[in-house]
Protein backbone atom coordinates (compact mmCIF):
# COMPACT_ATOMS: atom_id res chain seq x y z
CA UNK A 1 0.00 0.00 0.00
CA UNK A 2 1.65 3.22 -1.15
CA UNK A 3 1.77 6.46 0.84
CA UNK A 4 -1.02 8.88 0.02
CA UNK A 5 0.95 12.12 0.23
CA UNK A 6 2.90 13.81 -2.52
CA UNK A 7 5.82 14.69 -0.27
CA UNK A 8 6.70 11.08 0.58
CA UNK A 9 6.16 10.12 -3.06
CA UNK A 10 8.74 12.72 -4.13
CA UNK A 11 11.28 11.34 -1.63
CA UNK A 12 10.73 7.78 -2.86
CA UNK A 13 11.06 8.94 -6.47
CA UNK A 14 14.28 10.79 -5.72
CA UNK A 15 15.70 7.67 -4.05
CA UNK A 16 14.70 5.54 -7.05
CA UNK A 17 16.39 8.04 -9.34
CA UNK A 18 19.77 7.80 -7.55
CA UNK A 19 19.65 4.01 -7.40
CA UNK A 20 18.80 3.74 -11.08
CA UNK A 21 21.60 6.15 -12.07
CA UNK A 22 24.20 4.11 -10.22
CA UNK A 23 22.94 0.80 -11.63
CA UNK A 24 22.92 2.34 -15.13
CA UNK A 25 26.57 3.44 -14.91
CA UNK A 26 27.67 -0.03 -13.80
CA UNK A 27 25.64 -1.74 -16.53
CA UNK A 28 26.84 0.44 -19.42
CA UNK A 29 30.49 0.02 -18.38
CA UNK A 30 30.17 -3.75 -18.37
CA UNK A 31 28.06 -3.90 -21.53
CA UNK A 32 30.93 -2.51 -23.61
CA UNK A 33 33.33 -5.11 -22.16
CA UNK A 34 30.89 -7.98 -22.73
CA UNK A 35 30.14 -7.14 -26.39
CA UNK A 36 33.86 -7.01 -27.24
CA UNK A 37 34.51 -10.23 -25.30
CA UNK A 38 31.56 -11.98 -26.95
CA UNK A 39 32.98 -11.38 -30.44
CA UNK A 40 36.54 -12.22 -29.37
CA UNK A 41 35.58 -15.53 -27.72
CA UNK A 42 32.90 -16.44 -30.34
CA UNK A 43 30.44 -17.16 -27.52
CA UNK A 44 26.72 -16.82 -28.35
CA UNK A 45 25.93 -17.23 -24.64
CA UNK A 46 28.08 -14.16 -23.91
CA UNK A 47 26.49 -12.21 -26.74
CA UNK A 48 23.06 -13.33 -25.51
CA UNK A 49 24.02 -12.06 -22.08
CA UNK A 50 25.31 -8.82 -23.66
CA UNK A 51 21.98 -8.39 -25.47
CA UNK A 52 20.25 -8.65 -22.12
CA UNK A 53 22.78 -6.23 -20.67
CA UNK A 54 21.84 -3.82 -23.45
CA UNK A 55 18.13 -4.11 -22.60
CA UNK A 56 19.12 -3.71 -18.91
CA UNK A 57 20.86 -0.44 -19.76
CA UNK A 58 17.91 0.69 -21.88
CA UNK A 59 15.47 -0.34 -19.12
CA UNK A 60 17.40 1.62 -16.52
CA UNK A 61 17.68 4.66 -18.81
CA UNK A 62 13.95 4.53 -19.62
CA UNK A 63 13.08 4.05 -15.95
CA UNK A 64 15.16 7.12 -15.09
CA UNK A 65 13.52 9.17 -17.86
CA UNK A 66 10.09 8.00 -16.65
CA UNK A 67 10.83 9.27 -13.13
CA UNK A 68 12.05 12.63 -14.44
CA UNK A 69 9.07 13.04 -16.81
CA UNK A 70 6.62 11.66 -14.23
CA UNK A 71 7.60 14.49 -11.89
CA UNK A 72 6.42 17.15 -14.38
CA UNK A 73 3.39 18.97 -12.96
CA UNK A 74 -0.17 18.50 -14.19
CA UNK A 75 -1.48 21.16 -16.56
CA UNK A 76 -4.72 22.03 -18.35
CA UNK A 77 -3.97 19.53 -21.12
CA UNK A 78 -2.88 16.67 -18.80
CA UNK A 79 -4.75 16.83 -15.51
CA UNK A 80 -2.97 13.69 -14.25
CA UNK A 81 0.41 15.10 -15.24
CA UNK A 82 2.84 12.64 -16.84
CA UNK A 83 2.64 9.82 -14.28
CA UNK A 84 1.41 7.33 -16.88
CA UNK A 85 4.79 7.60 -18.64
CA UNK A 86 6.07 5.04 -16.11
CA UNK A 87 3.71 2.45 -17.58
CA UNK A 88 4.64 3.29 -21.17
CA UNK A 89 8.28 2.81 -20.13
CA UNK A 90 7.53 -0.59 -18.61
CA UNK A 91 5.61 -1.62 -21.75
CA UNK A 92 8.43 -0.56 -24.09
CA UNK A 93 10.93 -2.31 -21.87
CA UNK A 94 9.02 -5.61 -21.88
CA UNK A 95 8.52 -5.45 -25.65
CA UNK A 96 12.25 -4.97 -26.18
CA UNK A 97 13.17 -7.91 -23.94
CA UNK A 98 10.67 -10.05 -25.83
CA UNK A 99 12.32 -9.26 -29.17
CA UNK A 100 15.83 -9.91 -27.82
CA UNK A 101 14.78 -13.34 -26.49
CA UNK A 102 13.28 -14.25 -29.89
CA UNK A 103 16.46 -13.11 -31.70
CA UNK A 104 18.70 -15.22 -29.43
CA UNK A 105 16.53 -18.30 -30.04
CA UNK A 106 16.77 -17.73 -33.81
CA UNK A 107 20.55 -17.27 -33.68
CA UNK A 108 20.89 -20.42 -31.56
CA UNK A 109 18.87 -22.40 -34.11
CA UNK A 110 21.32 -21.25 -36.84
CA UNK A 111 24.31 -22.28 -34.73
CA UNK A 112 23.20 -25.80 -33.78
CA UNK A 113 24.43 -27.18 -37.10
CA UNK A 114 27.78 -25.32 -37.06
CA UNK A 115 28.94 -24.57 -33.52
CA UNK A 116 31.97 -22.23 -33.72
CA UNK A 117 35.22 -22.59 -31.77
CA UNK A 118 34.77 -20.91 -28.38
CA UNK A 119 37.45 -19.57 -26.01
CA UNK A 120 36.02 -20.80 -22.74
CA UNK A 121 38.49 -19.13 -20.36
CA UNK A 122 37.78 -15.59 -21.65
CA UNK A 123 34.08 -16.42 -21.58
CA UNK A 124 34.33 -17.53 -17.94
CA UNK A 125 36.21 -14.43 -16.71
CA UNK A 126 33.77 -12.01 -18.38
CA UNK A 127 30.73 -13.92 -17.10
CA UNK A 128 32.01 -13.82 -13.50
CA UNK A 129 32.55 -10.02 -13.69
CA UNK A 130 29.06 -9.70 -15.21
CA UNK A 131 27.48 -11.70 -12.37
CA UNK A 132 29.14 -9.50 -9.72
CA UNK A 133 27.88 -6.32 -11.42
CA UNK A 134 24.36 -7.73 -11.73
CA UNK A 135 24.26 -8.70 -8.07
CA UNK A 136 25.32 -5.18 -7.04
CA UNK A 137 22.60 -3.65 -9.28
CA UNK A 138 19.97 -6.05 -7.90
CA UNK A 139 20.90 -5.14 -4.34
CA UNK A 140 20.50 -1.44 -5.21
CA UNK A 141 17.12 -1.81 -6.95
CA UNK A 142 15.39 -4.48 -4.85
CA UNK A 143 13.58 -2.31 -2.27
CA UNK A 144 12.21 0.16 -4.87
CA UNK A 145 11.06 -2.67 -7.16
CA UNK A 146 8.29 -3.45 -4.64
CA UNK A 147 6.74 0.01 -5.04
CA UNK A 148 7.08 0.86 -8.73
CA UNK A 149 6.19 -1.16 -11.83
CA UNK A 150 8.78 0.89 -13.68
CA UNK A 151 11.64 -0.02 -11.28
CA UNK A 152 10.27 -3.58 -11.13
CA UNK A 153 10.76 -3.82 -14.90
CA UNK A 154 14.36 -2.68 -14.55
CA UNK A 155 14.92 -5.06 -11.61
CA UNK A 156 13.53 -8.04 -13.56
CA UNK A 157 15.91 -7.25 -16.41
CA UNK A 158 18.90 -7.25 -14.07
CA UNK A 159 17.70 -10.45 -12.37
CA UNK A 160 17.32 -12.24 -15.70
CA UNK A 161 20.76 -11.02 -16.64
CA UNK A 162 22.28 -12.34 -13.39
CA UNK A 163 20.81 -15.77 -14.19
CA UNK A 164 22.17 -15.41 -17.70
CA UNK A 165 25.64 -14.83 -16.23
CA UNK A 166 25.30 -17.95 -14.05
CA UNK A 167 24.35 -19.93 -17.17
CA UNK A 168 27.36 -18.57 -19.08
CA UNK A 169 29.70 -19.49 -16.18
CA UNK A 170 28.37 -23.09 -16.14
CA UNK A 171 28.69 -23.26 -19.94
CA UNK A 172 32.26 -21.94 -19.90
CA UNK A 173 33.32 -24.50 -17.27
CA UNK A 174 31.69 -27.35 -19.24
CA UNK A 175 33.31 -26.29 -22.52
CA UNK A 176 36.71 -25.91 -20.81
CA UNK A 177 36.64 -29.46 -19.44
CA UNK A 178 34.76 -31.31 -22.21
CA UNK A 179 35.29 -29.28 -25.38
CA UNK A 180 31.56 -29.51 -26.21
CA UNK A 181 31.05 -26.31 -28.17
CA UNK A 182 27.27 -26.86 -28.51
CA UNK A 183 26.85 -26.25 -24.75
CA UNK A 184 27.24 -22.52 -25.46
CA UNK A 185 24.23 -22.54 -27.77
CA UNK A 186 22.10 -24.55 -25.33
CA UNK A 187 22.86 -22.04 -22.56
CA UNK A 188 21.86 -19.16 -24.86
CA UNK A 189 18.53 -20.92 -25.59
CA UNK A 190 17.87 -21.55 -21.89
CA UNK A 191 18.47 -17.85 -21.14
CA UNK A 192 15.94 -16.95 -23.85
CA UNK A 193 13.31 -19.36 -22.49
CA UNK A 194 13.83 -18.20 -18.92
CA UNK A 195 13.21 -14.56 -19.81
CA UNK A 196 10.11 -14.95 -22.00
CA UNK A 197 7.47 -15.84 -19.31
CA UNK A 198 8.65 -13.03 -16.98
CA UNK A 199 8.54 -10.56 -19.83
CA UNK A 200 5.02 -11.69 -20.66
CA UNK A 201 3.84 -10.96 -17.09
CA UNK A 202 5.28 -7.43 -17.17
CA UNK A 203 3.73 -6.88 -20.61
CA UNK A 204 0.31 -8.02 -19.32
CA UNK A 205 0.46 -5.78 -16.22
CA UNK A 206 1.42 -2.73 -18.30
CA UNK A 207 -1.29 -3.32 -20.91
CA UNK A 208 -3.92 -3.83 -18.18
CA UNK A 209 -3.13 -0.39 -16.72
CA UNK A 210 -3.12 1.27 -20.15
CA UNK A 211 -6.53 -0.29 -20.89
CA UNK A 212 -7.86 1.17 -17.60
CA UNK A 213 -8.35 -2.40 -16.34
CA UNK A 214 -9.07 -3.11 -12.67
CA UNK A 215 -5.65 -3.29 -10.95
CA UNK A 216 -4.60 -6.84 -10.06
CA UNK A 217 -4.42 -6.13 -6.33
CA UNK A 218 -8.08 -5.00 -6.21
CA UNK A 219 -10.76 -7.66 -5.56
CA UNK A 220 -13.69 -5.97 -7.30
CA UNK A 221 -16.31 -8.41 -5.92
CA UNK A 222 -15.18 -7.84 -2.33
CA UNK A 223 -15.07 -4.08 -2.95
CA UNK A 224 -18.63 -4.15 -4.32
CA UNK A 225 -19.88 -6.16 -1.32
CA UNK A 226 -18.06 -3.89 1.14
CA UNK A 227 -19.85 -0.87 -0.36
CA UNK A 228 -23.25 -2.61 -0.28
CA UNK A 229 -23.01 -3.48 3.42
CA UNK A 230 -22.40 0.16 4.42
CA UNK A 231 -25.30 1.46 6.55
CA UNK A 232 -28.04 3.00 4.43
CA UNK A 233 -26.76 1.85 1.01
CA UNK A 234 -29.55 0.20 -1.02
CA UNK A 235 -27.64 -0.31 -4.25
CA UNK A 236 -24.61 0.90 -6.16
CA UNK A 237 -23.91 1.60 -9.81
CA UNK A 238 -21.29 3.24 -12.03
CA UNK A 239 -18.50 1.55 -10.05
CA UNK A 240 -15.24 2.17 -11.88
CA UNK A 241 -11.76 1.31 -10.61
CA UNK A 242 -8.61 1.98 -12.58
CA UNK A 243 -4.95 2.89 -12.09
CA UNK A 244 -2.86 5.76 -13.41
CA UNK A 245 0.41 4.06 -12.38
CA UNK A 246 1.15 0.85 -10.49
CA UNK A 247 0.42 2.48 -7.12
CA UNK A 248 -1.99 5.30 -7.98
CA UNK A 249 -5.47 3.73 -7.94
CA UNK A 250 -8.68 5.71 -8.58
CA UNK A 251 -12.34 4.92 -8.00
CA UNK A 252 -15.70 6.51 -8.80
CA UNK A 253 -19.05 5.11 -7.65
CA UNK A 254 -22.70 6.15 -7.21
CA UNK A 255 -24.35 5.00 -3.96
CA UNK A 256 -28.15 4.92 -3.73
CA UNK A 257 -28.85 5.71 -0.06
CA UNK A 258 -32.13 7.67 0.36
CA UNK A 259 -32.33 7.37 4.17
CA UNK A 260 -28.63 7.62 5.05
CA UNK A 261 -26.88 10.43 6.84
CA UNK A 262 -24.74 11.64 3.94
CA UNK A 263 -21.76 12.82 5.96
CA UNK A 264 -21.58 9.65 8.04
CA UNK A 265 -21.94 7.42 4.96
CA UNK A 266 -19.33 9.42 3.09
CA UNK A 267 -16.82 9.11 5.94
CA UNK A 268 -17.48 5.38 6.38
CA UNK A 269 -17.03 4.70 2.66
CA UNK A 270 -13.89 6.81 2.62
CA UNK A 271 -12.33 4.95 5.59
CA UNK A 272 -13.25 1.53 4.21
CA UNK A 273 -11.93 2.18 0.67
CA UNK A 274 -8.76 3.73 1.99
CA UNK A 275 -7.87 1.19 4.69
CA UNK A 276 -9.31 -2.06 3.35
CA UNK A 277 -8.61 -1.58 -0.37
CA UNK A 278 -5.74 0.93 -0.38
CA UNK A 279 -7.58 3.39 -2.63
CA UNK A 280 -6.64 7.00 -1.94
CA UNK A 281 -8.27 8.85 -4.86
CA UNK A 282 -12.04 8.55 -5.07
CA UNK A 283 -15.25 10.30 -6.11
CA UNK A 284 -18.38 9.18 -4.25
CA UNK A 285 -21.81 10.26 -5.45
CA UNK A 286 -24.61 9.70 -2.96
CA UNK A 287 -28.12 9.59 -4.48
CA UNK A 288 -31.54 9.60 -2.80
CA UNK A 289 -33.95 8.77 -5.62
CA UNK A 290 -34.11 5.25 -7.05
CA UNK A 291 -35.81 6.36 -10.31
CA UNK A 292 -33.27 9.08 -10.96
CA UNK A 293 -30.41 6.74 -10.07
CA UNK A 294 -31.78 4.20 -12.55
CA UNK A 295 -32.20 6.77 -15.33
CA UNK A 296 -28.83 8.27 -14.55
CA UNK A 297 -27.23 4.85 -14.80
CA UNK A 298 -28.74 4.38 -18.27
CA UNK A 299 -27.67 7.85 -19.37
CA UNK A 300 -24.12 7.00 -18.43
CA UNK A 301 -24.18 3.74 -20.32
CA UNK A 302 -25.53 5.50 -23.42
CA UNK A 303 -23.37 8.61 -23.28
CA UNK A 304 -20.29 7.24 -21.55
CA UNK A 305 -19.74 10.32 -19.33
CA UNK A 306 -20.82 11.84 -16.00
CA UNK A 307 -23.31 14.72 -15.96
CA UNK A 308 -24.21 16.37 -12.68
CA UNK A 309 -27.92 15.97 -11.92
CA UNK A 310 -29.80 18.47 -9.74
CA UNK A 311 -31.06 15.66 -7.48
CA UNK A 312 -27.60 14.20 -6.94
CA UNK A 313 -25.27 15.06 -4.13
CA UNK A 314 -21.71 14.43 -5.07
CA UNK A 315 -18.59 14.61 -2.95
CA UNK A 316 -15.12 13.80 -3.96
CA UNK A 317 -12.02 13.09 -1.97
CA UNK A 318 -8.50 13.55 -3.22
CA UNK A 319 -5.19 13.71 -1.35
Amino acid sequence: MGEGHDHSHAVVTEGNSKKLSFALMLTVAFLVIEVIAGFMTQSLALLSDAAHMFTDAAALAIALAAIKIGKLPADDKRTFGYQRFEILAALFNASMLFMVAIYILYEAYQRFSHPPEIQSMGMLIVAVIGLIINLISMRILFSSSQDSLNVKGAYLEVLSDALGSVGVIIGAVLIYFTGWMWVDTVIAVLIGFWVLPRTWILLKQSINILLEGVPEEIDIEKLRNDLLVLKGVESIHQLKVWAITSKNIHLTVHLLAPDADRNVLYQEALEMLSHVHGIREMTLQIEDDACIAHEHSHEHQDEGHDDAHPHHHSRSHQH
